[in-house]
């Protein structure tokens, strides 16, 4: 695949084949990818949790918010929920604020599951924060920044024009199929 067809490929995905799983050596070759990616000052303040077990991967879901735009949707049932996460981490004993290093992490890391043939989705929603540092044993150091989801998706996820009401909120059609508005390349690029 080419970067294009990566970027492309790579949406949000919540809904998963939770019964294929995802080894740890997977997770770990995902993590090197966001260990080679940019940080600012080249300070690296980021650490990953990595959960590839059932029993751990139930320990972090109820404690993710699935789909701001989705009201009534809780997340993913029993069967579509991710095969793994990768949390990732701020080190307060390395920076106390991480700009923009976890997202350009998170991206490297999903681009590299959609080349595995894997989707994901980057959560920022953590309900509890505090209840699930405590529950991972992570020491008090460490924050958590993003969650990624992540698995063989079960949904089919696709790009629509945004409307002449510039309504950018994502919806579900009764097919399921997830919708998701863009703007258009005209109206991105100015002068």
């Amino acid at each position: 695949m080419t970067i294009r067809e990566i970027v492309l490929k790579n949406r949000s995905y919540r809904r998963f084949h939770e019964a294929r799983a995802i080894d740890r050596a997977t997770l770990v070759d995902l993590v090197d990818l966001a260990r080679h990616s940019a940080s600012s000052a080249n300070v690296q303040p980021l650490k990953f949790f990595l959960s590839h077990t059932p029993e751990m991967n139930a320990t972090i879901f109820p404690h993710l918010g699935w789909a701001g735009y989705l009201k009534d949707w809780p997340g993913p049932e029993e069967g579509e929920r991710p095969s793994a996460y990768i949390i990732i981490l701020g080190d307060k004993n390395i920076k106390q604020s991480f700009g923009c290093d976890h997202g350009i992490a998170a991206q490297s890391i999903l681009l590299g599951a959609v080349e595995k043939g894997l989707g994901g989705c980057m959560l920022a929603s953590v309900d509890r924060r505090d209840e699930l540092i405590a529950a991972l044993g992570l020491p008090e150091n460490l924050l958590i920044l993003l969650v990624l989801a992540l698995g063989e998706p079960k949904e089919t996820v696709v790009i629509d024009p945004l409307g002449p009401d510039e309504d950018i909120k994502y919806w579900r059609d009764e097919k399921g199929v997830h919708h998701v508005p863009k703007r258009s390349l005209e109206e991105l690029i100015v002068g």
